[in-house]
């Protein structure tokens, strides 16, 4: 898909006259994400930033690149606006202002006391953010700038770790994601761009961007599935595996987006087992899936899924299950739901 189309696709679902955050870390990619919505027109956005904690000085330093990479941004739209003709300093509201707001989490520490993977625990954190950010803001939606890579590699991660359909999903163009009672949708715009598409435009534009030392670090399975395993499976079977693989990736979305629309709404505190037990098998896993998700159980995998499943079995005893993260799953009166 190319540029043009990619920006059509947008316009249709995302009008550049409404509000919108956008989660920017300072990486290329959501640097180029940011100067391409901004040339496109949208002007009333948030950038959002959380600073992990976790390179000391330099999480620092991107932070205050991200921050003056907004001020810069300002200056340029209030510029724009007054070389307008005719235009009177009256006339800079016109052109917008872009927003910006800063957060921070110790993501160590909060993985190791929800004991959890690194990753993980920024990406709650992360979201917890965007969330906050959108209810103070008021504003329902963000953009993020994960690509077709990320695309790839999710779809890798979640298949090494057995996953099933729902996991060679992987990530969609526009999903929704209730945290903290706020349903946040999320926009993928580059989903159908490549790493090396997005180097393009960072180059063509001279974007400057915060590199991240830790990418090359090969301890986060991601960074080896990226640095690793995919130039290793492309050496071994002689050609470019990636299109593949992400062909199957948005193939799987749009069947998984089917399935949730025929499931019961999945917002509620607690699951009836007699109308859990009903489904299939298949459709109980996926219900499951669903329901923790909106709980915001972190790291669901299919034995998470399977000892939520075993209490809805008629012959069980047990009355109480771990999950990720120090939660609990427990039934009682019929129903079961997390503590």
């Amino acid at each position: 898909m190319n540029w043009i189309q990619i920006k059509t696709k947008l316009l249709r679902s995302f009008p550049p006259d409404a509000r919108y955050l956008i989660g920017v870390s300072g990486g290329r990619d959501s640097v180029a994400l940011l100067h391409w919505l901004i040339s496109l027109g949208y002007k009333d956005l948030t950038v959002c930033h959380l600073n992990h904690q976790l390179r000391g000085r330099s999480s620092d330093a991107d932070a205050q690149f991200v921050k003056k990479l907004v001020e810069r941004y300002n200056q340029e739209l209030a510029g724009n606006a007054l070389r307008l003709p005719g235009a009177r300093s009256a006339r800079r509201a016109t052109a917008g202002r872009i927003g910006f707001e800063l957060g921070s989490a110790n993501i160590r520490a909060l993985a190791k006391k929800q004991k959890m993977s690194i990753e993980t625990a920024a990406r709650e954190a992360r979201y917890a953010f965007f969330a906050e950010t959108a209810r103070r803001r008021n504003c329902r939606t963000i953009l993020v700038a994960h690509h077709a890579d990320d695309l790839v590699e999710t779809l890798l991660i979640n298949l090494f770790r057995g996953a099933g359909s729902a996991g060679l999903a992987a990530m969609r163009e526009i999903s929704t994601r209730r945290i903290d009672g706020i349903d946040l949708t999320i926009a993928r715009p580059f989903l159908c761009v490549w790493r090396k598409e997005i180097d393009d435009y960072v180059g063509v534009h001279r974007l400057r961007f915060r590199e991240d030392s830790t990418n090359k670090n090969l301890n986060p399975l991601r960074n080896r599935i990226r640095h690793r395993v995919i130039p290793y499976l492309e050496q071994t079977l002689g050609r470019n595996i990636r299109q593949n693989i992400w062909r199957t990736a948005i193939i799987a979305a749009d069947e998984e987006k089917w399935i949730d629309s025929e499931l019961r709404d999945s917002t509620h505190a607690d699951l009836s087992v007699v109308k859990l037990r009903a489904l299939p098998i298949a459709l109980q896993r996926r219900a499951l899936l669903k329901w923790l998700r909106a709980q915001n159980v972190a790291d669901i995998g299919f034995d998470a899924i399977e000892r939520v499943r075993s209490l809805a079995d008629r012959d069980t005893r047990i009355a109480k299950v771990n999950l990720p993260g120090n939660r609990h799953a427990r039934r009682r009166g019929g129903k079961i739901f997390l503590e």
